[in-house]
């Protein structure tokens, strides 16, 4: 009974969830009446990696440190491998890496 009940649970959550990331119903940045649509000047909307690239560099090397050491070292190994694949996914996002490159527009 308590499996099946966390079954339903989760896929009820997982259904919300694609329920909920669906696009918006309406833009706040356009106006339309009957006669006239103007349109207002709109940022480039960024997708979800390229507003948290950084947190998700950083928590998936974590995780790939946590399951290389759970495989080798079991839990401490993977406790271990957590804080050097996150430490290590941190000096290569926040100091190694080139986060402002010039792009040019080519026609």
């Amino acid at each position: 009974m308590k499996r099946v009940l966390s079954v339903l649970l989760a896929s009820l959550l997982i259904m919300l969830t694609l329920a909920f990331a669906g696009e918006p119903i309406a833009s706040a940045q356009t106006t339309n009446t009957a006669t006239v649509t103007r349109h207002r000047y709109q940022r480039h909307k960024r997708t979800f990696w390229q507003k948290h690239r950084d947190k998700l560099t950083v928590a998936g090397t974590g995780l790939a440190g946590a399951g290389i050491g759970g495989l080798t070292g079991g839990r401490k190994g993977a406790a271990i491998g957590t804080a050097v694949g996150a430490g290590s996914g941190a000096v290569y996002t926040y100091g190694i890496r080139k986060r402002h490159r010039r792009h040019y527009r080519r026609y």
